[in-house]
Formats: C-alpha cells, structure tokens, sequence
C-alpha cells in the first residue's frame, strides 16, 4: 500500500511540510495553481533550493504583499516580512500585524473555495487542532478566540496547501518518527515563550503524538506543524520495512548544528506489517443492555471489531467474553471506556499481525439503483462485495428479497 513517512528529526513546519510533499509530487506549479482556488490574494509564493548542511531540499516561502488582501473576509494586512524563525507562525507575528481572523472566519474561506472537497475536510481538521490549542492556551471558547496564526495569510496557505498536496498524492497510510523539539526560548507575538511553546504544547497533549526534546536551542516545531502531523500520522515509530520509490526534502529557515530539514519517503509498505491489538474481558454480572451499548461505543471511538463470545466462569456461572481489536494508539481510550461502561475491573491485552487486502470503496450501477461495494484484490484477482447497508437500502426501495441482490453478479454489468 502507499504509503508516507515522515522523518521528523529535525522538526515539522508548514512550509517545510509544503516543500517536502512538492517534492514528492514533483510538480511546483501544482500547488500555486490549485491554491488559487482558495480566492485569497496578498500573497506570492516563492519555490526555491536551499542547502543546510550539504543536504540539498525544497524550501517553500509565502511572500506576503503590500496591499488588501481580497478574501471572504477584508481586513488591512501591513507586512514586514523577515525569516528569524523556523516558520512563519511566530517571526511574522512579531514583526507585522496580522488579521484577527477566528475559525469561523476560516471556515468559510475554505468553504467558498473551489478545492476538492477531501482537501477542505484535512484543511478543517487540522486548523481545529490548532484553534482548541489555542482556546485552552487563552482560557476562551472558540468562537470567542481570535487566533493570530492561524487567521493569517501564510497559515492559511501552510494548512490548505498541504491538504491539497496529501489528497493529490492519496497515500494508504501516514506514520511517522517520533517528533524532536528543541528546548529554551524564543521571541514571539506575546513576548518570551519556552520551547515548545504553549500551543504546540496543547496540541501535543490532545494527541497521539509522540513527541521529545533534543539538544538543539530553539524551535524546532511550530504549531501549523504539531498540528498536521498530529493529524496526518497514524503511528510514531522508526521506518518501517518499505520499498522506497521517492524522498521529498523540505529545507526550513534555520541554520543549525543539524540539517534543519524535514524527510519524506514515499513508497510501497506492505500489509503484513501492520500490528494490531487484541484485549479481552470476562463479563459475569453486567446486563445485555449494557453490554450492547458499550459495543456501539466502541466501535464509534475507533474499534476496529467488537464481538462477544459466550463462555462459563468460576461456579458454572454463563457469562461473556468481550473482545476488541483495535490500533496500538487506541488502546487507552477504548480501556477507559469497558472500565466506565461495564463491571470488569481488569482487562488484557496482546499484540498481533494481520494482513488485509488492498480495497476501495465503489459503485455498481444496477437495474435496481446504484449500489455501494468493496473492490478487494488478492494476488491479482479482484472481488466484489456488496455493502449489506447499500443492499438492504435497495431491497427496501424496490420492494424485493435481499436474496435477489445478492445473486446478481458484481461485475460492471448490472
């Protein structure tokens, strides 16, 4: 399957981020131009080479410009646009004004834009990590905050565009190394901040990321950055076994006693690697009641499959086993949730190996109406599953068995 790696040794920004997925596409005009769908001007963008450290990579600036900026929202824009920082997020702040925009305001940028719409759904997403980071940092709720960073111009551009460039390359999975932060303090919007500072921080702690300090005395991620990554990774380890097909290196700003870059692979992982979790529980006093609701939650908090197996306990007692399979990183929260939900005041666990097909989902046009499908390919063989929903959708409105759906054959034909 696709997939993207993300070497974050030396940090994560937004136009880092933007530069190593440009290189990956290997098409610079691809981003200006779909960008311009957003229907925001007061910008440029600036694509160029820089060497840190005898490594050669991408770096992306966004160049903002002495006039109005004509979006869905028209405020004054006075740039001075210098590069102290590793990003844009602080250094610009610092030097000129930014709009005071709150997330609703960019919400409807987005909205109103013409990108696709799986790039507006990531651009939202990320955006909201950083706008409840930044309401917990400023003790307000969020539509009473107005964020600075991410109002601005160049964020907007930092979080849209790498939206936009992950939805063109469409990979299977994100993971990524564990995320290095320097240490000390940097200069700011609001003055002296340790590193990392307090949105990054937040962002971090309302997530699965794992992230630590390294010996290297200055901002090494920002917050546009702890965001995306937060968002797009499913997983923080060291590179997996991979058939590695491109690299994209994005150069940062900084000049440091490491390569201030961030590495992207791009290439094939297979399915045999994927690790899962099984846990288990004995259920012998919680009603069938409970047990069914706390199967629902379950499988809404990210459970990958939830059944129960009935067995005999302790004094011929008839009771249940429960079992979830989930993701290494849902482990606590779906723990938490049987511990709330049912009686059982202890739970194991282990690790496994799974190997799924490759699939996609698809529609199947029948006589009876479009009808929603998995396509699975196995040593290349294709099947086609119907979706039992999409089925019973269908019996319902012709007013016909399920069998009858079920013995049409799903090949293009219907």
């Amino acid at each position: 399957m696709k997939t993207l790696y993300f070497d974050c040794s030396s940090g994560i920004s937004g136009n880092m981020t933007l530069a190593a997925l440009t290189e990956i596409i290997g098409d610079e005009n691809y981003l200006v131009e779909e960008l311009k769908k957003l229907h925001i001007d007061g910008y440029t963008i600036d694509i160029s080479k820089k060497v840190k450290n005898g490594i050669t990579g991408t770096h992306v600036d966004v160049i903002l410009q002495h006039q109005h900026e004509h979006s869905h929202v028209h405020e004054e824009h006075d740039h001075h646009h210098e590069h102290e920082e590793h990003n844009h997020e602080h250094s610009h702040e610092h030097h000129h004004h930014h709009e005071h925009r709150n997330l609703h305001d960019v919400y409807e940028i987005i909205n109103n834009s013409d990108i696709d719409e799986g790039s507006k759904d990531l651009a939202k997403r990320i955006f909201m990590r950083v706008a409840k980071a930044e309401s917990k940092v400023h003790n307000k709720p969020l539509d009473e905050v107005h964020f600075h960073e991410v109002g601005a111009i160049d964020s907007i551009v930092d979080i849209v565009g790498t939206a936009i460039l992950i939805n063109k390359i469409h990979p299977d999975k994100i993971i990524s190394s564990v995320v290095n932060d320097g240490h000390g303090f940097i200069e700011c919007a609001h003055g002296t901040m340790a590193v990392p500072v307090p949105a990054t921080s937040e962002i971090f702690a309302n997530s699965n990321v794992e992230f630590r300090q390294i010996d290297i005395d200055t901002e090494l991620v920002t917050p546009t950055g702890a965001a995306i990554i937060a968002e797009l990774s499913s997983e923080f380890t060291t590179l997996p076994a991979m058939k590695i097909q491109k690299i994209g290196w994005g150069a940062g700003t900084k000049d440091l006693k490491i390569p201030n870059v961030l590495k992207v692979y791009y290439g094939e992982m297979q399915e045999e690697n994927q690790k899962i979790v099984v846990m288990e529980t004995n259920i012998d006093d919680c009603s069938g009641e409970i047990l069914g609701y706390t199967e629902e939650l379950l499988f809404e908090n990210g459970a990958l499959d939830v059944f129960y197996t009935p067995i005999f306990m302790k004094k011929n007692r008839p009771a249940y086993r429960l079992t979830v399979v989930c993701k290494e990183p849902d482990i606590q929260k779906l723990q938490n949730i049987i511990f709330k939900e049912t009686t059982t005041i202890g739970i194991r666990y282990r690790y496994e190996y799974r190997t799924e097909l490759e699939r996609e989902q698809i529609a199947i046009d029948t006589k009876y109406g479009t009808l929603k499908a998995k396509k699975v390919v196995n040593n290349g063989e294709t099947y086609i599953y119907p979706e039992y929903e999409s089925m019973k959708e269908l019996a319902k409105k012709n007013d016909i068995p399920l069998k009858e759906l079920y013995n049409l054959k799903f090949d293009g034909t219907n």
